[in-house]
């Protein structure tokens, strides 16, 4: 297991990392990636660090799969079509080792995860998207 110590996701959630939060409770987080593969990108992290779904305690996999449901939901105010994705392992590429649910919208692209290299998301593009996707 990698150590937490070093984990971005595990920096944003002790809030010495920055990053555009739309959602948050008592044990996990939602918010943008600041790397999109198309607008309104989202990332949905437990606050405890574990590698894959499967090194959380059960309840916090509930509470993940709850908080999931809540942005898919969210992510529909921008789009009706969306990919729910987690990768586990770097032979699923996944590059970031804490787990994680993308929920990317979707607006009619050929293949987002083909296209050109990904640009850093803006912050007034940001703070538009955290005012859509924040509200309950």
């Amino acid at each position: 297991m990698a150590d937490p110590t070093e984990c971005v996701f595990c920096e944003i959630v002790a809030r010495r990392s920055p990053a555009y939060i739309v959602y948050e409770d008592d044990t996990t987080v939602a918010f943008l990636d600041i790397f999109p593969f198309t607008r309104g990108h989202l990332l949905v992290i437990p606050k405890r660090h574990g590698e894959r779904l499967t090194d959380l305690p059960f309840d916090d996999q509930i509470a993940l799969i709850r908080t999931l449901d809540e942005i898919c939901r969210r992510a529909e105010r921008l789009t009706s079509d969306y990919n729910v994705a987690l990768n586990a392992g770097p032979n699923a590429g996944q590059i970031i080792f804490h787990v994680h649910f993308h929920v990317i919208p979707r607006y009619g692209e050929v293949n987002p995860f083909l296209g050109p290299h990904r640009t850093r998301l803006g912050d007034d593009e940001a703070r538009e998207l955290v005012r859509e996707l924040s509200r309950s």
